[in-house]
Parts: C-alpha cells; sequence; structure tokens
C-alpha cells in the first residue's frame, strides 16, 4: 500500500503546497486507487494536480465520518470530474445534516444529491475493499475515557440531537508485518479504533498509525491512550491534523512521533 497526504493542516517548507485544518489521503492498494477523506474545500485538487495524481482515475471515495473538514472537498470534485462510476462508501449516518452553535459542520452534498452523481454504498458494518483494506463502519465504544463527549447537534429523523459521532470510522491495511491503522479524526477512539481493527482482522500487530486522534490537552485521555499504545507495542504514529504539538510532544516521550505534511508518501 502506497499512501499520499493530499491536505493536512501541516506544510513542509520549500514543496509549496497548499495546507488547511482538514484531511485527505490518497491510496494505492491492490491495483486501486482510493481516496480518503476529502478536505475542506478544492485544497485536494490543487495538491494532486502538483503531485501529479489524477483524480478522475479514482476507483473509491471512503469518507472518515460528516464533518466538513473531511467531506468539504466532495463538492469541488463533483463540480470539476465525473465520478460516476467511482464507489463511494461511508457510514450510513455520515450524511446526516450536523450544526454546532448554529454553524453548519456536516457535508455540504446531501445523500440524495450523492446517489445521483456516485455509487453511494452506506454502511455501518466492516467491509473490505479490498483483499487487504477494510472499511471498518461503525465503531463499539468499549473505553470509558474516549468517544464518549457529543460534538454539536445531529439530525435524525427530523429531531436535532446531540451528535455523538457514530458515523466515526477508519480504514485498515492488512500488511505482512500487522496492521496500519487509517483513522480521519478518531472521534470514537483511538484505542476503540484499533481495538476493533484487530478484533475484526484477527491480527494484534499494530505496524502503525496515521490520521488525526482528536487529542489536545495532557489530560487523562491521553495518558491512558499512551498506556495502551505501549501495551500494544504500537511500531509507528503519524498524528496530524485533530493532534496539538503539545500531545504530540507527550507521545513523543514514550513512541517515537513521526511527521505528517502534505506531499508525504508512505508504504507498507
Amino acid at each position: 500500500m502506497k499512501l499520499t497526504v493530499l491536505v493536512d493542516n501541516n506544510t513542509y517548507i520549500d514543496q509549496y503546497f497548499l495546507g488547511e485544518p482538514a484531511l485527505s489521503f490518497y491510496i494505492e492498494e491492490g491495483g486501486q486507487k482510493f481516496l480518503f477523506d476529502t478536505g475542506y474545500s478544492d485544497v485536494l485538487i490543487h495538491n494532486a494536480k502538483k503531485l501529479g495524481i489524477d483524480l478522475n482515475q479514482l476507483d473509491t471515495i471512503v469518507l472518515s465520518h460528516g464533518h466538513n473538514d473531511h467531506t468539504g472537498g466532495l463538492a469541488y470534485l463533483v463540480n470539476q470530474m465525473s465520478l460516476q462510476n467511482t464507489k463511494l462508501v461511508a457510514h450510513s449516518q455520515c450524511f446526516n445534516q450536523k450544526q454546532d452553535e448554529g454553524e453548519v459542520i456536516g457535508s455540504p452534498l446531501s445523500r440524495e444529491q450523492l446517489d445521483q452523481c456516485c455509487q453511494l454504498s452506506l454502511t455501518s458494518q466492516p467491509t473490505w475493499l479490498s483483499e487487504k483494506l477494510l472499511f471498518l463502519g461503525e465503531i463499539p465504544r468499549r473505553f470509558d475515557f474516549e468517544g464518549q463527549q457529543p460534538i454539536g447537534m445531529s439530525c435524525e429523523n427530523d429531531q436535532w440531537v446531540a451528535d455523538a459521532v457514530l458515523d466515526d470510522s477508519a480504514l485498515v491495511y492488512q500488511s505482512e508485518t500487522g496492521l496500519v491503522i487509517i483513522t480521519g479524526c478518531s472521534h470514537s477512539g483511538i484505542c476503540n479504533i484499533i481495538k476493533y481493527a484487530k478484533e475484526i482482522c484477527q491480527d494484534h500487530r499494530i505496524n502503525g498509525v496515521i490520521g488525526g486522534f482528536h487529542l489536545f490537552e495532557l489530560d487523562e485521555q491521553l495518558f491512558k491512550t499512551l498506556a495502551y499504545f505501549a501495551e500494544n507495542r504500537v511500531k509507528s504514529l503519524y498524528p496530524c491534523h485533530c493532534v496539538s504539538f503539545a500531545v504530540k510532544a507527550k507521545i513523543n516521550e514514550k513512541i517515537p512521533v513521526r511527521e505528517v505534511g502534505v506531499g508525504l508518501s508512505l508504504i507498507w
């Protein structure tokens, strides 16, 4: 598997890509081309062109969850290229309307709109996208120190309710040396995600984790997360997007943290 960072908060000096507080990864695996999240704007299209990546050739788009810093680029993709033969995989609640303190924070496109321009596949179940790449579906929340706080409101059955972000999911690549976890924001909890990935794949080796962990403070959640990483002998960590510098520095005291920025390519 080859993973290239198309969108992230961080950019590298002297490379001149665009950055934004959002996330998008381009993944090549098993002869297929995947886009994991779409960032917030048309930044992913600009960066993809500079990297020589043709988004017209995408086989599958996967969304980690419905927040607009992960789905916003969909509107630009739909406007600038044909996705009629592209599959779009997401949790069944991904396109619920979402807001926070009156501000719209959900997808700019509805389920009905996307159903007209791509091959929409919504599921809460684990789904294999290729022989080695898995969409986890809905993540069971087993640890009481993470994934418990709602974020904004979600419209369900015409009622606005506190949003537990049940649509938050992740990808897992089953490499020969262990699992590679690929996350968007980890609203369901990075430890919950890793635990579920191990169960579904029947593999307890964690080769690497890349993506947002949604960790900002040096608090109980972080210290329990660090303990879980150590217990599971996580080999490499690539925290990005929604992880503060203070958290990265604290993690780095226990496990080496690798820098992530737009244009980074990794091969597992």
